[in-house]
């Protein structure tokens, strides 16, 4: 793939997006969105299908690598001694707070995590507020951005005292308060309960279905998964001008035994490796880099991708479309060709396709 300077340059990565092509709510059915396929070399031609017709658009004996990591209920809402409104959320993966806990004086328990926290005045360190269900937050070192350094505590169940109390962090550019549908529509159907914990959903799977997962088995297609605890990072901007300079955030990643054994026995057999979403091939590509190949990991990756970085496992990707000037836009500008890209989001556009968490679908393969 040709790499050129202004691959590099984060003006490069703008393009126009019509305010009502920003997906405000999911489809009416799950699995009704549309799909572009695009091929990730040689001549560009779009095809444009329903996301329902996936099992016929895959190549032949595909390797399907999901992210089953489950959307916390991570934004709480709370009120300040003073009167006013404090709203947190929850950055540090769930898993990492409850093996951190500690047992206090009353009986409860508490763990150092990260979060944001805001509020119409100054917060000061020291300051503490309730959120209900039991969990407390206090607030001990300011870092950039809102973030803070906040000591947890709560009783009993974490997870179920998030999910009393909690509301799904709905991505900034969803320009509405979440509903008692989001609960369903902004998670995967393929979740696991035990692998709750992120504060965005991995978007590219939420076009899934049960039926579609049978029709995939049913014709050949092996499904493994990884787990990508998805942090808010995932939206923070790039904010230097050559993208190189960028720091990514860092993000917690699991993947087992069994999928590292798939992923090892396509690779023997000639078959394709298809990512189910940018977390997943973040997943994916972050523990080859660090390991030298796709073995069982469990840890943290900060890798970026962008135009010029190798891929060692990934052959194809499933995956919404992305924002401009995003570290995800650049990563698939990285699998695929920035000019190839933009040219495809040039088509959806202008085919009224709809974008990111709740929108459409492109499959690159």
């Amino acid at each position: 793939m040709h790499i050129e300077e202004a691959d590099f340059l984060l003006q490069s990565y703008r393009f126009d997006l019509p305010q009502e092509q920003v997906a405000q709510f999911p489809s009416e059915e799950r699995g009704g969105s549309r799909l572009l396929i695009m091929p990730r070399s040689g001549e560009l031609t779009l095809r444009h299908k329903n996301f329902c017709d996936l099992p016929d658009c895959l190549p032949e004996g595909a390797l399907l690598i999901a992210n089953n990591s489950r959307v916390l209920q991570a934004r709480l809402l709370g009120t300040r001694s003073t009167g006013g409104k404090v709203e947190f959320l929850l950055l540090t993966p769930l898993p990492l707070v409850i093996e951190r806990a500690k047992a206090d004086k009353n009986g409860g328990l508490y763990a150092e995590a990260e979060g944001l926290v805001r509020s119409g005045g100054s917060i000061r360190e020291g300051e503490s507020f309730g959120f209900g269900a039991g969990i407390g937050v206090t607030v001990l070192e300011s870092g950039p951005f809102g973030q803070r350094r906040v000591r947890l505590s709560w009783t009993g169940d974490l997870t179920a005292a998030f999910a009393a109390t909690g509301h799904i962090p709905l991505p900034p550019y969803i320009k509405r308060p979440d509903a008692e549908d989001d609960l369903s529509r902004y998670q995967t159907v393929y979740s696991r309960q035990d692998k709750t914990g992120s504060v965005a959903a991995p978007t590219a799977g939420l076009h899934f279905t049960p039926s579609l997962r049978e029709r995939l088995a049913a014709k050949g297609f092996e499904w493994a998964e990884v787990t990508l605890y998805v942090g808010y990072g995932t939206f923070s901007p790039v904010r230097s001008s050559d993208i190189r300079s960028h720091r990514m955030h860092r993000e917690y990643i699991e993947i087992p035994e069994a999928t590292a054994l798939a992923i090892a026995r396509a690779r023997e057999e000639k078959r394709p490796v298809i990512a189910v979403g940018t977390t997943s091939l973040r997943t994916l590509e972050g523990v080859a880099e660090l390991c030298g190949r796709v073995q069982p990991y469990t840890g943290w990756t900060d890798i970026f991708l962008y135009p010029g970085r190798p891929f060692r496992v990934a052959d194809g990707l499933v995956t919404n479309f992305h924002l401009p000037e995003s570290s995800l836009l650049m990563l698939v500008s990285a699998f695929a060709g920035r000019k190839r890209v933009l040219g495809a989001y040039a088509e959806a556009i202008a085919n009224n396709y709809r974008f990111f968490s709740y929108g459409d679908a492109m499959l690159i393969r």
